[in-house]
């Protein structure tokens, strides 16, 4: 897959217009600049209420901001130099039902600054993103929020549910077979190369999953410098029959209190996985570590075969959560890239408040399992809804029957169970990492 580089796109003449009516700059961040480039940073720590950066922090995230668009809203009259709001985003390949891909615009660093509330910033920012991405050419978008009413506004829809587990270690017990190949501790450089490595290996073979980048997996092998918890992060990985890494894991120990000074909780940062037997390794073992009594991991798929390797499915907890979030920008280019569980022929009437996926469109499913997209007129519709629903239906991951039910989507009981047997992916999508 050929993807462009987000950088070449220039900052949206209309959120630019929109922001200067106000005082208001929005530009591309200069990379080459190096004060603006420290502002933008440390503007993004703040909007996410982080620490003030030091300098090995600002170091450490350099390449990841270089690699990115970054967008700066700067106030006219601020001393301080900082934008007051920051956006970044590039485009990278989202795995589809079926085995295949397709470029997506990721959008990330969403921030305003709590003084520049209530002036139409956030807007102009998302708004300025996807109108990018139109004119790049690219289908989709998405993106992973810390707020989830703000972004059904502007199209998106929590397509990528994932669920937060706790085990009772003590009550779940184990009862899968050992898996034949071996597990080794690893340093903590060593460690992010594996999670790297397994994570892109294993990403195609479940929707919803995007590569990761050098940055991100040393984060979470605790050598990101502003990480508090660095120096308590350890790892392993799992090397099959034949001596292949398959699975890697970075996790961290915290110790009890009181009565329970002597018994420990494990937090999974990241646990990737390209097989069953890898899958299961390292399941067992973080629930027969000594000494533990609780295990704790997030961004896990529904389908996690975890509770059915353990003796006591009611010693495991999972929490669903909204994770990833999607948002169509191009029906035929979207609907056509991914495949389907079954045959279908329906006419959607999408509605779009800005107007790129809105109109009346058929979509026709062959026997086996491939797509095809046309604009009709003058038809009347089988399915209505709106492009945040459709959005959230499009991996796979949720129930078109959840969202009729909600009154998102109008049809007819048949044609919702249509929609439900086509869109529904096997295995269940996820989204693994934050971006």
């Amino acid at each position: 897959m050929t993807l462009i580089d987000a950088r070449d796109i220039p900052a949206d003449s209309a959120s630019a217009d929109r922001l200067s009516a106000d005082e208001l700059d929005y530009r591309v961040i200069d990379t080459s600049d190096a004060a603006e480039s420290e502002a933008f940073q440390r503007a993004v720590s703040r909007g996410f209420l982080g620490p003030e950066q030091s300098a090995e922090s600002l170091a450490f995230g350099t390449a990841t901001f270089e690699s990115r668009r970054n967008i700066g809203v700067f106030d006219r009259g601020a001393p301080d130099g900082r934008p007051v709001a920051t956006v970044d985003s590039w485009v990278t390949p989202l795995s589809l039902p079926g085995g295949g891909e397709l470029p997506m615009w990721a959008i990330s660093g969403v921030t305003v600054s709590a003084t520049h509330r209530r002036r139409g910033i956030a807007r102009a920012l998302l708004e300025g993103e996807l109108r990018a991405a139109v004119a790049a050419g690219v289908p989709v978008a998405g993106l992973t929020v810390s707020e989830a009413t703000i972004y059904g506004r502007y199209g998106f829809g929590s397509a990528i549910p994932v669920a937060r587990v706790a085990v009772d270690t003590r009550r779940a017990g184990w009862a899968a077979p050992a898996a034949p190949g071996r597990l080794e501790y690893v340093d903590r450089d060593t460690l992010a190369s594996e999670l790297g490595a397994v994570h892109e290996r294993a990403r195609g073979s479940r929707p919803g999953q995007i590569p990761g980048w050098t940055a991100r997996w040393q984060q979470m092998s605790g050598l990101a410098p502003a990480d508090t918890d660095r120096d308590s992060v350890r790892g392993v990985r799992y090397r099959d029959a034949s001596g292949e890494v398959r699975g890697a894991m970075a996790y961290t120990l915290a110790e009890g209190s009181g009565e329970a000074a002597w018994r420990h909780t494990m937090k999974v940062r990241l646990l990737v996985a390209e097989t069953a037997e890898a899958t299961g390794a390292l399941w067992r073992f973080a629930l027969q570590h000594d000494l533990v009594d609780r295990v704790e991991a997030d961004l896990r798929p529904l389908d996690d075969s975890l509770p059915w390797l353990v003796l006591d499915q009611r010693g495991v907890t999972q929490t669903v959560h909204d994770h990833g979030w999607l948002r169509i920008l191009d029906v035929t280019a979207a609907l056509t890239a991914r495949r389907y569980m079954s045959p279908l022929d329906v006419v959607l009437r999408v509605t779009d408040p800005l107007g790129f996926a809105a109109g009346d469109w058929r979509l026709r499913v062959d026997a086996a399992g491939a797509a095809a997209v046309e604009s009709v007129e003058a038809v009347t519709p089988d399915v209505e809804l709106d492009v945040s629903a459709l959005s959230s239906i499009y991996a796979g991951g949720v129930r078109a029957a959840s969202l009729a039910g909600a009154g998102r989507i109008a049809a007819t009981p048949d044609t919702v169970a249509a929609l439900d047997r086509a869109f529904v992916s096997l295995p269940a999508p996820v989204l693994d990492i934050w971006y």
